[in-house]
């Protein structure tokens, strides 16, 4: 018997074609009940992280934020925000997603898990193409360069998504607990944005208030990224290695609680 025949591996692929057909049933529903079918429809998934990107960066420039540094100003802003809102918006809009979503939970087939997944995709995917396409107007129209090295951007964006959704994962499954989690969340999603390092640069700060800001995570993402944007033009503080293994706990956390969450569905 052929290994790709082998009852284990049938089942598999089996249940990987219902977990796939589920995905996609689920962001087709969120899709349209978040958008609907008129005038842009799915594009505000791209278009609501652009306004809100590039109303920070005429904001900053209006202002002249660039705190006496050589970096433009706009693609400070781009690079800053746009990693905001590819963590903030994964964890906001998985906030009482269950409760959002309870009618669902009574298929066999929809899990928890795959609410959490559904919405942390559509985040990330909205929060990537709204970076791609602001970075590549604004290198076209010469108000940005290109990236100096496009793995370490990546890398940081990567590190910042799966941030975004071991987070999602964390906040989610707790609003499913307790709406304190929920109350406490968008507070705490404020104050983080001051301290996420997208409106400076570690080392602006001073010493004792590095090592404090370096404590989260999701400062050496942005601090990646824009090492590898803006290249030796700028002195970046950052551990690839801390942040993943954050990132790592966090996952492991909040994929204890959302089993735990659908066990109380279940019980229900």
């Amino acid at each position: 018997m052929s290994l790709l025949r082998s009852p284990e591996i049938v089942a598999f692929r089996r249940s990987l074609a219902v977990q796939r057909r589920v995905i996609g049933a689920l962001l087709m529903r969120e899709v349209i009940t978040r958008f609907g079918r008129d005038n842009f429809g799915a594009m505000w998934l791209v278009f609501e992280p652009m306004l809100f990107t590039l109303g920070v960066a005429a904001l900053w420039t209006a202002a002249a934020m660039n705190h006496g540094s050589s970096i433009p100003i706009v693609a400070f802003a781009v690079t800053g925000y746009s990693s905001v809102l590819l963590w903030r918006n994964c964890a906001s809009r998985c906030s009482m997603a269950i409760e959002a979503n309870l009618s669902l939970m009574y298929h066999r087939n929809v899990q928890a898990i795959d609410v959490f997944f559904t919405r942390i995709l559509l985040e990330i995917a909205g929060a990537t193409a709204s970076f791609i396409i602001l970075s590549v107007i604004f290198i076209v129209i010469d108000w940005m360069t290109f990236p100096v090295d496009l793995g370490k951007v990546l890398g940081g964006w990567l590190l910042l998504a799966w941030f975004g959704a071991s987070l999602a994962l964390l906040i989610g499954a707790g609003t499913a607990y307790s709406h304190v989690v929920e109350k406490l969340w968008h507070p705490a999603a404020y104050l983080l944005f001051p301290m996420s390092g997208a409106a400076f640069m570690v080392d602006w700060l001073p010493d004792t208030l590095q090592q404090v800001v370096l404590l989260l995570p999701m400062v050496h993402g942005v601090e990646l990224l824009r090492e590898g944007w803006f290249g030796n033009t700028v002195r970046t503080h950052y551990d690839a290695g801390y942040m993943a293994t954050c990132c790592l706990i966090l996952t492991w956390l909040g994929m204890h609680y959302v089993r735990e969450a659908g066990r109380k569905l279940e019980s229900r």
